[in-house]
């Protein structure tokens, strides 16, 4: 941990020289210094954020689904079914728009009759990508429909393309949707469900390029192309079909899919980018316990997110310069080494202050950028990644990720405010990035809102902010910050960072002020 001294009096540099002995890697990387950032807003965009930015992900994998989601009979907490309630209302708090089920990988070995009909019936299978653990299938369509219905958010569903067949995907679909007379329909109703369940959102598979298939981009776009065919719009559900994009920075395989497929045979294609902190998949480093080196590495990984939209955002301009396509980020989020003593096919990791700033940041980038990015999930909603809910038999928490999508959730479906964003650098070992980053809208009631990041582990950052074409008198705030990057909640300490009421903003004239404190997140109502 590097630690500049020269603007401290003697007693400062004795009293710290006598403490760093006793700090532990990682613990708090206090403010130093103060620095200036300005901001500008501007109204008049006719962009909208879509509230479908702010959508969740939850494969079977680990204990998202099975320990999650879904718990035994016996477990004494509130449940509908084996559905947990607590974690619904948790998440019904902060209004997800959207859950992408069934994964993942396992999208593409799931066979959708498995998971249908008497639990006692239905077939055990080999989950052989994530821990090669035996799934009894008693979670499937019907069960995770009721779970989006508990949820009020709309389900977005990954049909198999990598071992399932056309036939497989056409009749889940009519299977979901057609409203009248079919052997699948009459099938649905001796289920329990005589009504469509009309479900919009649909992924034509999933990592083609990897785990889904292995395939070239000139392949699974002739593959989409003969899928989606078949994949029927019925009354009162057009599907809006979301082909398999790129992953990072294989732009070959976004020029491919825009060219073959077309703007006209798809709702929206698929980014996925994970924010490794070591930039290494076979040590991605430590969830806690890390050191700055860690954190500035991890946020300079992130920040990656704004270069591959931009980027995938251009060819896709040429090919749909009329935007109709969306780009949909569903796989995001930090990627570390497993909790020590875990299954290592089950991802399961703890959540810092590090991860929350990740989250803000994101979101930000996908807010700025919301006339493309339509849809996005982060990966994933419990106890996998970069979660936002973690459970031990019956105890639950929520993690500092969590609380930035609660803070963040008056962005859904507002109008976007244009940014002019000049900032400081955070500065660390010779390296520089963008200290803050922020983005801006105007909900329906006319409050103006905006979420700042300040990234600079170490300094507090004086921002001033001015507006144009838009008029306001107060402000209020939420901020969410702790000692430490590094600092998690625990089952013992639930509630070690939570967002809490911010003073720290001001009106001074027609400018708004505000203090922004080191590795902080703000959020502020301008009425």
């Amino acid at each position: 941990m590097s630690i500049q001294l020269s603007n401290y009096t003697i007693m400062r540099k004795f009293t710290l020289l006598f403490l760093l002995p006793l700090l532990t890697v990682g613990l708090s990387f206090s403010g130093f210094s103060q620095s200036s950032a300005s901001i500008t807003v501007s109204n008049g965009a006719k962009d909208t954020i879509s509230r479908h930015i702010y959508g969740q992900f939850a494969e079977h994998l680990g204990r998202g689904i099975y320990g999650g989601f879904w718990v035994d009979p016996s477990l004494p907490v509130k449940k509908q079914d084996r559905i947990r309630l607590d974690v619904v209302n948790a998440l019904k708090k902060i209004k997800i728009p959207n859950l992408r089920w069934p994964g993942g990988c396992f999208a593409d070995e799931y066979h959708w009759r498995d998971g249908i009909g008497d639990r006692s019936q239905r077939p055990k299978m080999i989950n052989t990508n994530w821990g090669g653990v035996v799934e009894d299938n008693s979670f499937g369509t019907h069960e995770f429909l009721e779970l989006c219905q508990l949820l009020g958010c709309e389900p977005y569903v990954s049909g198999n393309v990598g071992s399932g067949t056309v036939q497989e995907m056409s009749n889940w679909v009519e299977y979901l949707n057609f409203d009248g007379e079919s052997p699948l329909t009459n099938l649905r109703t001796k289920n329990g469900h005589p009504k469509p369940f009309n479900v919009h959102f649909w992924g034509v598979g999933n990592e083609s390029w990897g785990c889904g298939g292995n395939m070239t981009a000139e392949h699974y776009s002739d593959e989409y192309r003969r899928y989606a065919v078949f994949a029927k719009d019925y009354n009162n559900a057009k599907l809006k079909k979301i082909a398999c994009g790129p992953s990072d920075q294989d732009y070959n395989w976004m020029e491919t899919c825009m060219k073959n497929i077309g703007s006209r045979n798809m709702w929206g294609i698929s980014l996925h980018y994970y924010t490794l902190p070591t930039g290494n998949w076979n040590d991605k480093g430590p969830a806690t316990g890390f050191g700055e080196k860690e954190y500035f590495n991890t946020i300079s990984n992130t920040l990656r997110m704004d270069e591959f939209i931009t980027k995938h955002s251009a060819i896709m301009d040429k090919y749909d310069p009329n935007k109709k396509v969306a780009l949909v980020v569903d796989e995001w989020g930090v990627w570390t080494n497993v909790e020590p003593g875990t299954n290592p096919g089950f991802l399961f990791q703890q959540n810092s202050l590090r991860d929350a700033l990740v989250a803000g940041t994101n979101l930000n980038i996908f807010n700025n950028h919301c006339d493309r990015v339509k849809m996005a999930a982060l990966a994933q909603c419990i106890n996998v990644l970069q979660a936002l809910i973690l459970t031990d038999k019956e105890k639950m928490l929520l993690t500092p990720t969590y609380y930035v999508f609660d803070m963040y959730k008056v962005h859904q479906d507002a109008q976007y405010l244009p940014i002019k964003l000049n900032t400081p650098d955070y500065e660390f070992d010779g390296k520089k990035l963008p200290a803050v980053n922020a983005s801006a809208s105007r909900d329906a009631a006319g409050k103006i809102h905006i979420t700042l990041v300040n990234l600079d582990a170490r300094n507090s950052v004086n921002v001033s902010t001015e507006f144009k074409g838009l008029q306001w008198n107060t402000v209020t705030g939420q901020v969410l910050t702790s000692a430490s990057v590094a600092d998690i909640n625990t089952f013992e300490k639930p509630n070690t960072i939570i967002n809490k009421r911010f003073t720290g903003a001001r009106k001074n004239g027609d400018k708004l002020v505000v203090n922004l404190p080191s590795k902080s997140i703000v959020s502020l109502e301008l009425n």
